[in-house]
């Protein structure tokens, strides 16, 4: 005869942080008891919703089962749970590893704290030792559970003294500064970054939440900030419960950084040099003699034009360096929370999607931004052609330039633009190029144009 086993349990249905400091889970969920559902002569009935924060044991029982009956009396089944395809151990009582319910539900449904209903089979087996046969297969039952993770806002604000001026109280939504986030969801990138600079020295800070500031509603609960008021670490931990004011200890340029899936903050003192160097899969990872110039120096805005190539089948693939040849202080994908135009992430390195050629780069280093331009076309357009349409270049991979010959420029003013607009242009000097700049008035019938800074810290062309 078979012994049934019927074990309940009771899920604690407050939501509570992973860590000592998280709050305001919101209000406790409560379901009626779950229906049995048949599992040939036997069957399986769900748990309550699992709250998956609370369990602190390697299993968790996601069902409560009653062996199906067998002719053969001494049989002991073993069982597996389907979920999604997959299959994972249970046991008798209806437990399953912690790990592969986990598991499942981020890779299904990413890590944000919803409830995710989520349907399943039991499958019951047995064996003589050599081989084992299914004896029966239940119907479906939900398995229904919270990942553990704390609650992070879609935004955040930073307020302070620094902000602070004779007519502006900067600890004010009217000042509040914005955190720069990814596009994805924030679970999946739980990192926030803001750059300011504080004149003064012993300026205080907290964060406000998005939900906040869109209520009006500066100091309601959420608030984050360090444990111990006039904190001034650059690194530590935060906390939105009892928050209290973090502290700039001397005047500088500044970028905060915060983590929020565990509550860390990193503040990094910011100086911005002359230039950062690019360094990838054109020259096989080996040279970064190409460089992007500062040109905000204020808040770190980098441009140029990058020659990208991939003569070993690595990628288009590519990092910047702030000293020529030092990965110490690397530029990668994690600098940026926004990559637009061709540029993209590629699992760390950063990289361009519309193939080989040369790109014109635009890197705000304080607002976490790339954005890369594959120029199509380099024209020179003047009073040689009426400043009508472009005298169209060729890019010679050799000497990293783009050259044009019998195109006949003249000193009544000329000047290059980038696929036929003027959104990005170069004029000025001969031998130090920039954008926007003045009309070039030099006559010649070859030109070449050199926009990397391969060989000179300025961008130049040649015309004869």
């Amino acid at each position: 005869m078979i012994k049934k086993i019927l074990l309940g349990m009771t899920l604690l249905m407050s939501m509570v942080s992973c860590t000592e400091d998280y709050t305001d889970w919101g209000t406790p969920q409560s379901n009626p008891q779950e229906e049995a559902v048949s599992f040939g002569k036997g069957s399986v009935t769900p748990v309550d919703v699992i709250n998956l924060a609370d369990v602190k044991t390697e299993k968790v029982k996601v069902a409560s089962i009653v062996a199906p009956t067998s002719s053969n009396a001494s049989y002991t089944p073993t069982y597996k749970i389907n979920i999604g395809g997959r299959a994972f151990d249970i046991d008798a009582e209806g437990n399953m590893a912690k790990a592969d319910l986990v598991n499942y539900i981020v890779d299904k449904f990413g890590k944000r704290p919803t409830e995710r209903d989520i349907d399943a089979t039991l499958d019951a087996w047995v064996s003589n030792g050599a081989t084992a046969v299914k004896m029966a297969t239940s119907e479906t039952f939900q398995v229904k559970a919270i990942p553990e993770a704390p609650v992070i806002e879609e935004g955040y604000y930073l307020v302070g003294d620094m902000f602070t001026t004779d007519d502006v109280d900067g600890w004010t939504k009217e000042v509040a500064k914005a955190f720069n986030h990814s596009d994805k969801d924030v679970y999946e990138d739980p990192v926030f970054t803001v750059s300011f600079e504080t004149t003064k020295a012993d300026q205080y800070w907290k964060i406000i939440p998005k939900k906040n500031i869109d209520a009006d509603d500066l100091w309601a609960a959420g608030v984050v900030g360090p444990k111990v008021d006039g904190d001034d670490s650059m690194t530590g931990a935060l906390t939105n419960g009892d928050a209290k004011a973090g502290k700039i200890a001397k005047a500088g340029k500044y970028k905060l950084t915060i983590n929020m899936m565990d509550y860390t903050y990193t503040i990094e003192e910011v100086n911005y040099d002359p230039f950062i160097y690019f360094i990838g899969s054109t020259d096989g990872w080996k040279s970064s003699d190409q460089k992007l110039a500062l040109v905000d120096e204020a808040k770190g805005v980098y441009t140029g034009y990058v020659y990208v190539a991939d003569p070993n089948g690595a990628g288009l693939q590519f990092k910047f360096q702030r000293v020529a040849g030092s990965w110490d202080n690397e530029i990668n994908a994690g600098a940026f929370v926004s990559f637009g135009g061709a540029a993209t992430n590629e699992n760390g390195n950063i990289g361009v999607n519309a193939g080989e050629g040369v790109y014109y780069f635009d890197v705000n280093l304080s607002e976490g931004t790339i954005t890369a331009t594959k120029i199509e076309t380099m024209g020179m357009i003047g009073g040689f052609n009426n400043w009508d349409g472009d005298a169209v270049m060729t890019w010679n991979a050799e000497e990293y330039c783009f050259e044009a010959t019998n195109v006949g420029v003249t000193a009544d003013g000329w000047k290059f633009r980038v696929n036929g607009g003027w959104g990005i242009n170069l004029g000025g000097s001969l031998n130090n190029l920039t954008a926007g700049g003045d009309n070039i008035t030099v006559a010649g019938n070859t030109v070449k144009l050199y926009p990397t800074r391969k060989t000179n810290d300025n961008i130049y062309c040649t015309v004869e």
